[in-house]
């Protein structure tokens, strides 16, 4: 076993650095999670397995891993509840086990985690504005007490710095969701004024009363009011509403694309 001075598998530099990158590189966060596992097995060397657990419906699943071994160990523990992944996951504590053939917690789990040949592991909590939304659990099928004090913390760095980006890559996702809520109000307040003008041209009304007659056409009808707008356009002209430009995504001075409006409630023009 190394001692702490020996550089332990890839430099922790080089894979902290490799985060952001995946940050600012995958499309998905599927993919940022799956690569982000791949990288998490590197802290060890030779490289370890690992597996991301998340909770799903109010259970333990593993949403990526690095290679299948990892994700069978991960889901022998979600039946019966019990294991170091779901402990973490449901106490936000860190869980290491220097040798699973010894180790007296949970035996059942122990049996199955021995017969695929685990030897020793680490579990650590991902934790994103206090609160636990997964657990990173890197287990060793080589040798046991393979997570001595530097590989522990370089695991804990790297959970704390994977926290971090992956609070921001759900932060993305999030953004990309309002970016598609307010194109699609906006294409819906945008039917709904061709609408109106319409009426109020026909009817020679107020933009107030020509709105009165779109809603009670949509009460009667039970349709909703943006397909009764949608209707009159397209019997009027000929031809489908008129769609308003899309939002455009701009970087800010962070690097991480935005939707242009959100941060003052001012879209652009």
């Amino acid at each position: 076993m190394a001692d702490e001075g020996t550089p332990v598998g890839r430099d922790l530099a080089e894979l902290l650095g490799a985060v952001q990158n995946l940050l600012l590189n995958a499309p998905k966060v599927e993919e940022f999670l799956t690569d982000l596992a791949k990288l998490a097995a590197d802290l060890v060397e030779p490289p370890a397995s690992c597996g991301i657990t998340t909770s799903y419906d109010g259970q333990p699943r593993t949403v990526v891993s690095s290679d299948p071994r990892a994700a069978q160990v991960d889901e022998g523990q979600y039946t019966g509840g019990w294991g170091p992944c779901v402990h973490s996951l449901a106490t936000g504590e860190v869980v290491e086990i220097a040798d699973q053939e010894s180790d007296p917690r949970w035996p059942e789990y122990r049996v199955h985690a021995v017969a695929l040949g685990v030897r020793s592991s680490l579990s650590l909590p991902l934790v994103v504005n206090g609160d636990v939304i997964g657990a990173m659990n890197l287990y060793d099928f080589d040798e046991p007490e393979a997570f001595d004090i530097q590989n522990r913390r370089r695991a804990e760095t790297f959970a704390a710095q994977a926290s971090t980006a992956l609070a921001l890559a759900l932060r993305q996702v999030h953004d990309a969701e309002l970016t598609d809520q307010l194109e699609q109000a906006l294409a819906t307040r945008s039917v709904i004024d061709q609408a109106i003008g319409i009426l109020m041209a026909q009817q020679r009304c107020s933009a107030e009363t020509a709105f009165s007659m779109l809603r009670k056409h949509s009460q009667n009808n039970n349709l909703k009011l943006r397909t009764v707008a949608e209707r009159m356009v397209a019997k009027v002209s000929g031809q489908a509403a008129q769609q308003p430009a899309p939002f455009r995504r701009r970087p800010t001075a962070t690097g991480i694309e935005s939707a242009p409006g959100l941060s003052d409630g001012v879209p652009d023009a």
